[in-house]
């Protein structure tokens, strides 16, 4: 009997993320999965990667500039493209991929405006490929376990939404840090974080957004905020003044981190990305605070409010419905870039697992006319909560003849509707308007 059909994948941006592919094919699905070839535009990002395989039990594959993306998949052959650049380049490859013959599939968001999402919902339409999209956070069993609560109806046709997401400073403080920094690389951190959980609502409720009005600004990081506060500045980067460095709870040390240091450090001479720039210097274009009115097509609407500064990370919402009223609230083990985790986290039981380890779960159903009742939720092991293992088996393995009661895999339209919301919300702080979004794009 023949085996598994064993699909080629090659990974486009080598940064930290693209070591949660490779190192999960190699380690779980290597009878399913094969990565014949990564690009990336700096060379010394690749040979680490090549590096990490071979740690990890593969062997080294053909490295490619980004330049030669196109003779890439023409020596290669991939099947697939797995896309884990910048966020202004992901319409890039995904395009480029489909028009190659090749489906996509790229980390989240999608893409970042309104045009390139565009280009790909036409690119999408006439090469016959599909791009699909990586939302981790619909395979956690608690956020599986809230869509199935509402999809039974127990608390009726849901009405409305308030939802509270807040990043804790070692999370938080890292967007600041990075590329991401940038609002013309990454859309904000309500393009790159919040995404998720505009993509949950629209999975909880089973809707697409319809408006969206926003306030937000940056509040708490850049210099101007640190020196109104008398935080002392120490330098566009961390590296810049070691010393003052070494007391302040936001810096990071990409020496005394290997993988950082292999991967961003060391290869600072190729394309003088810096990874460990100070969150209270200047140069910071995106918001960290957020105020928001999201409506639906299902007549629901959503509050919504998010901050990069706070003590704990995770998130309270409100689900009010027909029949009663559900509340969620979860608190999560957050993010720690290198080794800053234990200086600048206040999580309750230090949980320095997984990214999105959940180290406290409660979800309360509210009756209109009983009592009261808690329900149980399964914890899950790996990253954000369980949804990594979950989404990757998924992505990996399953035909496409295999059904997921919960219908979780996201493809362009729901990421694109996701996305739709960031866009709604960066042109509704410049116009101090409300957007009507679905008539940025025709899908």
């Amino acid at each position: 009997m023949a085996g598994p059909t064993v699909k080629r994948y090659v990974i486009v941006g080598m940064g930290v993320r693209s070591a949660f592919y490779y190192q999960t094919i190699l380690l779980d699905f290597r009878e399913y999965a094969e990565v014949v070839g990564v690009c990336d535009t700096n060379q010394t990002r690749m040979d680490a990667a090549n590096d990490r395989m071979i740690e990890v039990g593969g062997s080294r594959v053909p490295t490619y500039k980004d330049t030669a993306f196109d003779r890439m998949i023409k020596e290669q052959k991939p099947d697939v493209v797995i896309v884990t650049t910048i966020d202004k380049f992901h319409h890039v490859y995904c395009i480029r991929a489909m028009e190659l013959g090749c489906d996509a599939i790229t980390e989240k968001p999608v893409t970042i405006d309104e045009e390139k999402l565009q280009a790909i919902i036409d690119t999408e339409k006439q090469t016959g490929r599909h791009v699909r999209v990586l939302f981790n956070y619909r395979y956690s069993p608690h956020h599986t376990k809230v869509r199935e609560l509402i999809k039974s109806g127990v608390i009726g046709e849901v009405t409305s939404v308030h939802m509270d997401w807040i990043l804790d400073c070692a999370h938080g403080s890292d967007f600041m840090r990075r590329w991401h920094r940038e609002k013309a690389n990454s859309g904000g951190i309500q393009m790159h974080k919040s995404i998720h959980h505009f993509d949950l609502v629209h999975f909880w409720l089973g809707t697409s957004p319809e408006s969206v009005y926003c306030v937000g600004g940056l509040k708490f990081y850049g210099r101007e905020n640190a020196e109104q506060r008398g935080v002392k500045y120490t330098g566009e980067r961390y590296l810049d003044n070691e010393k003052e460095s070494a007391k302040d709870p936001f810096a990071i040390s990409l020496k005394d981190n290997r993988e950082l240091k292999a991967l961003y450090l060391d290869a600072e001479h190729e394309d003088g990305y810096i990874r460990d720039g100070n969150c209270f210097a200047d140069g910071i274009t995106i918001e960290d605070t957020l105020s928001m009115v999201v409506t639906y097509a299902n007549g629901a609407s959503m509050t919504y409010n998010t901050y990069a500064y706070a003590p704990w990370e995770g998130y309270h919402a409100v689900f009010n419905g027909t029949k009663g009223r559900m509340e969620v609230d979860l608190v999560e083990g957050g993010y720690a870039a290198g080794n800053n985790h234990d200086a600048i986290t206040a999580n309750a039981n230090g949980d320095k697992g997984k990214q999105g380890a959940v180290e406290r779960t409660k979800i309360t159903v509210q009756p209109l006319w009983a009592e009261p009742y808690e329900v149980p939720v399964k914890r899950g092991e790996g990253g954000h909560g369980g949804g990594d293992p979950l989404l990757l088996r998924d992505v990996l393995i399953t035909s496409k003849k295999d059904e997921d009661e919960f219908s979780r895999a996201a493809f362009l339209r729901d990421g694109g509707n996701a996305v739709l919301v960031g866009v709604g919300i960066n042109h509704s702080m410049k116009t101090g308007l409300p957007v009507k979004v679905q008539e940025l794009v025709r899908w």
